[in-house]
């Protein structure tokens, strides 16, 4: 699957789960066209509700070879609203990293940008995110079920459940799980960074003129 297809399902990935009904013809589609595996469809239809399936069937194109995109968007004849709201959005926007969302609009230093986040920073932006926690924490490489246990196990409570999904992106990424690769998973998820500004560095001025990142002299150690 090209990079740019691999987006496009990445960030509409929530709006995907909430439209799609993927069992009745979506998922046999691409199983006759031999894009997924029996056991690929055993596995999307073991998800508790249609939701999850649509999330879990998302989560496998990507890695089904060169065909797949074109034969979910033939797949989506019961839904051609939505493929029609995919082919436009590929027609007119550039396959580059043009957006608002590129690393370049915080003004951090790139060892601020390496650092892996605390506690209090990820409770922080948790707090911040609203509701694109989920399509963030996709970005992130959470898996459907992953996100599933973050709102069983805090239920009502999307603050905690950003943040128990946070924490284990960095406890399972280490020295990976950096403050640039959550500016990244913002830029994915069509969030704007200034959320991660708010949350992280509070820029301000200095009396020289310089800009400081406050939190980042906060946690020197």
């Amino acid at each position: 699957m090209l990079p740019e297809h691999r987006a496009l399902l990445r960030r509409h990935r929530l709006d995907l789960s909430a439209e799609l009904l993927v069992s009745d013809s979506i998922v046999p589609f691409l199983y006759q066209e031999e894009i997924l595996t029996g056991s690929e469809v055993e596995d999307i239809e073991s998800q508790s509700n249609n939701r999850l399936k649509t999330l879990r069937l998302l989560e496998m194109l990507p890695s089904r070879g060169p065909r797949a995109f074109d034969c979910f968007l033939r797949a989506l004849d019961d839904f051609s609203w939505v493929r029609d709201k995919l082919l436009l959005e590929l027609q007119t926007k550039p396959a580059g990293p043009s957006r608002s969302g590129s690393t370049d609009v915080l003004p951090l230093p790139d060892s601020f940008l390496q650092k892996v986040p605390s506690d209090r920073e990820l409770s922080r932006l948790a707090a911040r995110l609203g509701a694109a926690w989920e399509l963030v924490l996709m970005a992130l490489g959470l898996t459907a079920e992953a996100l599933f246990r973050c709102r069983s196990d805090h239920a009502h409570n999307a603050h905690g459940a950003a943040l128990a999904g946070l924490v284990q992106w960095r406890r399972r990424e280490g020295k990976e799980a950096t403050v640039k690769r959550l500016l990244e998973s913002l830029h994915a998820a069509d969030v704007h960074p200034s959320v991660l500004q708010d949350a992280l560095t509070s820029i301000q001025q200095d009396t020289t003129g310089r800009t400081v990142a406050e939190d980042q002299v906060s946690y020197r150690t």
